[in-house]
């Protein structure tokens, strides 16, 4: 695929601001994990909550297994748009989640021993054959920010060791845990290393292993090679299933994020004001934080002309970083932002009535909108 063409097409053809995925890039991710899979003879679910756009389902479909989801509102959507296995984990599950969710969900993940007593009878009596099992904490932090990090000191994610101690595991057939945050496979080496020093005398009665999200399984650096030795290796020990649920790694590098100057002022250093936000449209990069790439962009400095890109909103942090340009940017030019598919879509806001960025797919030669977004959307969020 010739990525030029893609970024001119966006800069051509996408309304602003715009989410736009490319096609071509999520079958070349979708070839990475579907060789893992043919090698290993692992599942591998759609994580709803790092990518959710289901006009490219049907695609995705052909290679993953089904979906995991946090919410009925996310299984749902994954039932009804994706089919496949549902599964679903929560910290917590209220007597109405479980009520919804009985009609939608294969496996369920359960955040402590009280909640699977609590809501067993429930699932055992839906009459659906489904799996049930526990989410662990191994405590094992591997991650570098610790908002990310689910084996922090006190974290309220999953279920420690010692806590199994005079418990009984009837009904429960898997282990779940999640403890790693766009990382690679020597993070998950090191915790799967935690995982079998605490619990591999529990790991023998169970039918399946979930291991996850936070595999950055499609970027280029990846170790794909140590991944699959140590799905592999540990699917042979056990003679469980293992499952991963990578989010990131299905929309990684697939979509961009295109946005219009509105103005450029100056404070001490240039600002240019954009048609789109920070904590509207790209969370992220205030909650974790990272600084996204612009392309044909540098770093303060590289180049000749300098500006500090801020969002639309009245939020006076809304700031997206400073960078640095080959001409002056002036209205109208169109900006280009790297890397934009994930956790963009899933977590954006309608915050100060600014409307959601349409969202489009691009194929060979050509661009599709496929949903755009007004008033209305703002208005029935709220009573």
């Amino acid at each position: 695929m010739d990525r030029e063409s893609f970024i001119e097409v966006c800069i051509q053809q996408a309304p602003t601001p715009c989410y736009v995925v490319s096609e071509p890039l999520l079958r070349r991710n979708l070839d990475v994990l579907r060789s893992v899979k043919e090698r290993t003879g692992c599942r591998i679910l759609l994580a709803l909550k790092g990518f959710a756009m289901f006009s490219v389902f049907p695609l995705i479909r052909k290679t993953l297994d089904g979906t995991c989801a946090s919410s009925p509102d996310e299984a749902r959507l994954g039932r009804e748009e994706f089919g496949g296995e549902v599964h679903v984990y929560a910290a917590g599950f209220s007597n109405r989640d479980i009520e919804e969710l009985l009609p939608l969900c294969d496996h369920y993940s359960f955040n402590s021993f009280d909640q699977w007593k609590r809501f067993r009878p429930l699932v055992e009596a839906s009459g659906r054959e489904v799996a049930c099992g526990l989410r662990i904490n191994p405590e094992c932090s591997t991650g570098r920010v610790a908002l990310y990090d689910p084996c922090a000191r006190y974290s309220r994610l999953g279920v420690k060791r010692e806590a199994f101690e005079g418990e009984s595991l009837d009904g429960i057939t898997g282990l779940h845990f999640h403890t790693l945050c766009e990382q690679n496979a020597d993070a998950l080496q090191q915790t799967l290393e935690t995982v079998e020093k605490k619990f591999s005398d529990l790991i023998p009665g169970m039918r399946w292993m979930n291991f996850g999200g936070g595999h950055h399984i499609t970027r280029a650096d990846y170790d794909v090679e140590l991944l699959c030795r140590l799905v592999k290796s540990f699917m042979e020990r056990y003679g469980v299933q293992v499952y991963l649920e990578p989010g990131e790694a299905i929309a990684l590098g697939t979509g961009v994020l295109v946005a219009t100057v509105l103005d450029v002022i100056n404070n001490e250093v240039d600002i240019a004001i954009l048609d789109t936000s920070a904590t509207c449209h790209m969370p992220d990069v205030l909650e974790m934080p990272y600084r996204p790439q612009i392309v044909g962009a540098g770093d303060p400095g590289r180049y000749s002309h300098t500006y500090r890109l801020a969002g639309l909103s009245c939020l006076a942090g809304d700031v997206i970083g400073d960078y640095s340009f080959q001409a002056p940017l002036k209205p109208g030019d169109k900006l280009v932002f790297e890397d934009m598919a994930h956790y963009t879509m899933v977590k954006n806001t309608t915050f100060n009535g600014v409307r959601l960025p349409s969202i489009a797919i691009y194929r060979e030669g050509g661009l599709e909108v496929m949903r755009t977004f007004g008033y209305e959307d703002y208005r029935n969020r709220l009573s």
